[in-house]
């Protein structure tokens, strides 16, 4: 990798240093994800045409064709993060808490839509209607296949009176918070301590 060429900060006015930093930071941070995917396509053709093809099995190639571009669609989303990054300001935020977006898009995702048991309003002065939803996404396993499973569960209110929210429970998971779904430590689990796969 080619080092990026130095600048005077001491000529910029204070005001733009800040901006300056930032973007120099991210120019850092975009020419070493660059530099990833090179690499990560290298090993892609490595292994789809390189020397040891032939020795592959057709399961074989697929899956470190199908890992590689796992890499490579995570190397992208935290591209598209750096460069959304540009345009915003380098003002102290607080921490965001994990919400809907932290898993890559590339993967396939199932969506959930769990209703109420009824949309009935209780003091019974008739239907409740959608005021909004809660979304929430986890890591699912399939075998040799990753996909999101996303949870909708809207919440509807009476236009007539106050009573207040109705809305689905959340279903219960293994890790209160955890991104991965049932199956996904269980094929963990076993790849671990079965099949002796993971380190």
């Amino acid at each position: 990798m080619t080092s990026a060429p130095s600048i005077d900060l001491s000529a910029i006015p204070d005001a733009q240093r800040a901006a300056v930093l930032a973007l120099m930071e991210t120019m850092a941070a975009l020419t070493e994800i660059t530099w990833r995917q090179e690499h990560l396509i290298a090993e892609l053709n490595h292994a789809l045409h390189g020397k040891r093809s032939e020795k592959l099995s057709e399961d074989e190639r697929q899956l470190a064709f199908e890992d590689l571009s796992i890499a490579l669609a995570e190397v992208e989303v935290r591209k598209d993060h750096l460069v959304a990054r540009i345009g915003e300001t380098t003002a102290a935020r607080p921490a965001p808490k994990r919400t809907i977006g932290n898993l890559p898009t590339a993967l396939p995702r199932i969506e959930e839509i769990i209703e109420p048991d009824s949309l009935i309003c209780p003091c019974g002065c008739g239907v409740m209607h959608k005021i909004g939803e809660d979304r929430t996404e986890r890591l699912d396993s399939v075998p040799a296949q990753l996909r999101v499973i996303l949870t909708v569960r809207p919440k509807y209110a009476c236009r007539t009176c106050t009573d207040g929210v109705t809305q689905a429970p959340a279903p219960s998971h293994l890790i209160m918070g955890g991104l991965p779904t049932e199956a996904t430590l269980a094929h963990v689990l076993v790849s671990k301590y079965a099949d002796h796969r993971v380190s």
